[in-house]
């Protein structure tokens, strides 16, 4: 797998961010000319030479051994997921996809097993669905149908979180923190891309969102990285107004590639109550996958 620019482009963004002083190093007399370490001082932190150093960030990792990826991440003080993003980009030169895992199978067939359904409907006070790396959203329950309304609109196609974000003038009402959604979503998406750049969906999403959005192709010149795991999150939605909901990630082991997210609010809260009010709007209107302002 010919990735050498995304690993040089990686390596050389995670070292501009680190300053001298956040590496323990002197800043030294002069103008640097560069932006955070110089390679030489990576090599050195890292305890490999200047020209094997030089050598990864023009991109030739392939054979680069777990101990000196382990050292390269340290040096550049790569944080959990970015250090995971470094090996998955190793794995990738070496021709290993996917962290050595098998490559996902059809996802938007295996999203619909009956079962896979049965445990989202189960789910009766949070908002729950299935996305795969591309953002599709590929299986809901109820109440997270009414809640995705703006996203999924006449149906027409399937729903893709990412396309949602940043080709729907929309998404600026329903997120109202459009900036940190637009962050998270390129960061999740490129992390996604180094564990499998054999996906050829996500590939051409990626080529698509670059040549129609400016703000995606920015962001995804950053080369950050990012999981999803657990967090909070605040959303407009145009039947209930404002929502204050926790997340949490959980991956679908029987359907590698496939990742099931809850939202809830935290009990006895006025975003509970909407979530409570949303259900009873969606199921009066079950049919409806256009949600309009109360």
């Amino acid at each position: 797998m010919d990735n050498r620019a995304e690993v040089r482009e990686f390596l050389t963004t995670r070292r501009a961010r680190v300053t001298p002083e956040a590496a323990g190093l002197p800043a030294g007399i002069g103008i640097r000319k560069v932006p955070g370490l110089r390679r030489t001082e990576v090599a050195m932190i890292a305890g490999v030479s200047v020209e094997y150093y030089a050598k990864l960030e023009r991109g030739d990792i392939a054979g680069a051994s777990a101990s000196v990826l382990d050292a390269i991440s340290r040096a550049l003080q790569l944080d959990d997921t970015e250090r995971a993003h470094l090996v998955d980009l190793a794995r990738a030169a070496d021709g290993i996809p996917l962290s050595g895992r098998h490559r996902r199978k059809a996802p938007k067939q295996s999203a619909s097993r009956p079962s896979l359904r049965w445990a989202l409907e189960a789910i009766t006070d949070g908002i729950a669905f299935v996305r795969d790396s591309r953002q599709d959203l590929l299986a809901t329950n109820s109440l997270g149908r009414a809640f995705y309304s703006p996203v999924i609109g006449d149906g027409g196609r399937t729903p893709n979180l990412a396309r949602f974000q940043f080709l729907d003038p929309a998404s600026r009402t329903f997120y109202p923190d459009w900036d940190l959604f637009a962050q998270m979503c390129v960061a999740i998406m490129r992390a996604e891309a180094g564990r499998d750049p054999h996906d050829r969906g996500l590939q051409d999403l990626v080529g698509e969102l670059c040549t129609r959005s400016d703000t995606f192709r920015t962001l995804s010149g950053a080369h950050d990285v990012r999981t999803h795991g657990t967090g909070t999150k605040r959303f407009h939605h145009p039947v209930v107004g404002e929502l204050i909901v926790s997340y949490e990630e959980l991956a679908i082991t029987a359907e590698p590639g496939l990742i099931l997210m809850v939202y809830t609010a935290e009990p006895g809260s006025p975003s509970a109550e909407r979530l409570r009010l949303l259900a009873s709007w969606a199921a009066q209107h079950p049919a409806d996958n256009t949600a309009t302002p109360a």
